[in-house]
């Protein structure tokens, strides 16, 4: 018989918590809130992004080679089937690619079409901002020398002469 040990303590006992069931995307997403601020120092776990889902490369070296000969089992045709559809899966995974990649392209194209037209009428506004700078200087000018021709027309006061 082996020896009596010593009693152990006994342990603390968590609270229960009441089982919640949420209502609503936003009860839940609050019941979550709780739960991670109930203890802030813990680290959250953040999800990463998954990658894009790609098919299997076909195989490099087919070994059963299914013929059309007569004599095939009952079981060949799910093989054949199973074949089928992700070869299927394969080409429309491909044609989706081109697809998203020719949209891409044109998306760029676009968008060096759109910068070059910004940049052109960039040019053109500064352009006709100089020049309207410049016509002004020019106004400018003009006014001032008026000014002068002005001021020789009219008589100097003279102090002094009452």
């Amino acid at each position: 018989m082996a020896a009596p040990s010593a009693p152990r303590p006994p342990r603390p006992r968590k609270e229960p918590q009441p089982l919640v069931i949420p209502r609503s995307a936003a009860e839940e997403q609050r019941l979550r809130l709780e739960r991670l601020m109930r203890n802030p120092e813990k680290t959250v776990p953040i999800p990463e992004k998954l990658n894009e889902w790609a098919p299997r490369p076909p195989p490099e070296f087919v070994r059963d080679v299914m013929g059309s000969s007569a004599g095939a089992g009952s079981g060949e045709f799910h093989v054949y089937r199973h074949l089928r559809r992700r070869e299927y899966q394969r080409q429309d995974f491909m044609d989706a690619m081109a697809e998203k990649q020719r949209l891409d392209e044109e998306f760029q194209k676009k968008l060096e079409r759109n910068k070059m037209i910004a940049e052109e009428q960039t040019a053109k506004q500064s352009d006709q901002s100089q020049e309207r700078a410049s016509s002004e200087d020019d106004e400018e000018d003009s006014k001032e020398e008026e000014e002068k021709e002005d001021d020789a027309e009219e008589p100097s006061f003279v102090m002094g002469r009452g």
